[in-house]
């Protein structure tokens, strides 16, 4: 049942046509929630990069007010950037604006002057735990600092009424780190897009790759915390058997030029988006995802809905989507050698490759974004604002 209209003010620092995870699903939250007749404002730092005008105008079609703040590259990621505010002019504009709920998806600066605002106008707000800045931290050479980010996003996320996360690991996890209460809201995928049917010949001819080569595909960001030099040497024990196979990098960051230096067999495809992307997955045969940091990692579910065998660590939307054996292979998250030997053993199991895309498509089909944006609804408008003295906190209150 639709609930009466609400509105709702989203912050984040990053959001469409940006292309990570988070815009991503911030991008399909805020479709859904207006199709089901909510107001939604979205206050996020201005994007320098000019979008396509046609591209301009469906992501103004996101939100009924775009409030865009300055920002600063963050270092490391200089695509994307920390907003700046303060939480008197977001104060103000909301006072003038009221929202019924507030949904805070990152906790940098932005998020944390939005969540000041919130709290002084008692407007119940919402966290979500999108990122894990405290794990990247140790590849960028900060890790003395984790400790540090950890206290900040407790104390950060303790003081909204709720934080919500895409997965049961990560709210063990989140709880493991004191932060209380967290709910699980998981992520769709779109099947009409990512689907087998967008299989492309001509592109696979254009990567060297004929009818019974293997296509290996690794799509995401090129970055240290991404783990990808255990898909390299994954990929480099498959061609020592399989040696016309090859592997397609879908994405671009920081270890860009690096990979594209000391491999110059691999094809590098850059970033994709829509229709071109969906092609790139469809015409692999192969799914590597060796990433250890994901809160969920949208793009296993993409690989999925695109009818590939996949490869991936226990977490994340392995842990909640992938049955190993069934619909794809996962693996203990300490366990390298057991990511290569299953890259390996799909490589020269043809039956169980076909068996693999065949089911993995099926469960997509069952991944259904307009049922999670109901229940991300359900929960975020059920919240009320509590605030309990002794204690100096938000407590949540689900009616």
């Amino acid at each position: 049942m639709i609930q009466r209209q609400r509105h709702i003010a989203i912050v984040t620092e990053t959001f469409p046509p940006e292309i990570n995870g988070v815009a991503n699903t911030l991008g399909k939250l805020c479709e859904g929630l207006r199709q089901r007749g909510h107001r939604l404002s979205v206050v996020r730092p201005g994007q320098r990069k000019p979008a396509s005008e046609a591209g301009t105008a469906a992501v103004q079609g996101l939100a009924d007010r775009m409030v865009a703040v300055p920002g600063f590259p963050i270092p490391g990621y200089a695509d994307l950037q920390f907003g700046l505010s303060t939480s008197r002019r977001l104060a103000r504009d909301w006072k003038a604006n009221r929202p019924d709920v507030i949904y805070v998806a990152t906790e940098g600066p932005l998020g944390l002057m939005a969540l000041n605002a919130a709290r002084k106008l008692q407007i119940p707000v919402c966290s979500g735990f999108h990122t894990n800045f405290h794990s990247y931290s140790r590849h960028y050479g900060y890790g003395f600092l984790e400790r540090m980010i950890v206290g900040y996003l407790r104390w950060f996320h303790n003081r909204t009424q709720l934080t919500l996360v895409p997965t049961r690991k990560m709210q063990s996890r989140l709880n493991g780190l004191g932060i209380q209460p967290v709910s699980v809201w998981s992520r769709g995928v779109d099947c009409d897009r990512f689907s087998p049917g967008k299989r492309d010949r001509a592109l696979r001819e254009g990567w060297g790759v004929g009818e019974r080569d293997l296509a290996v595909i690794y799509v995401g960001r090129l970055a240290a915390e991404k783990n990808l030099q255990l898909a390299v040497t994954a990929f480099e024990r498959l061609r020592n058997i399989h040696p016309r196979a090859k592997f397609i990098l879908v994405g671009d960051g920081p270890m860009g030029k690096k990979l594209r230096d000391r491999h110059k067999d691999y094809i590098f495809c850059g970033m994709q988006r829509g229709n071109d992307l969906a092609r790139h997955y469809a015409s692999a045969d192969l799914f590597l995802f060796p990433s250890k940091t994901e809160t969920f990692g949208n793009v296993v579910t993409e690989a999925m809905a695109s009818g590939l065998a996949l490869v991936a660590f226990d977490d994340g939307a392995a842990s909640e989507h992938i049955r190993s054996e069934a619909n794809g292979i996962k693996v203990p998250l300490d366990d390298h050698g057991g990511f290569v030997d299953a890259t390996l053993r799909l490589a020269d199991q043809p039956s169980l490759v076909s068996h693999l895309r065949s089911q993995a498509r099926l469960d997509a089909l069952d991944i259904h974004w307009p049922s999670l944006i109901e229940q991300f609804e359900n929960i975020v408008f059920n919240l009320q604002y509590r605030e309990t003295r002794h204690a100096g906190k938000q407590s949540v209150s689900i009616l």
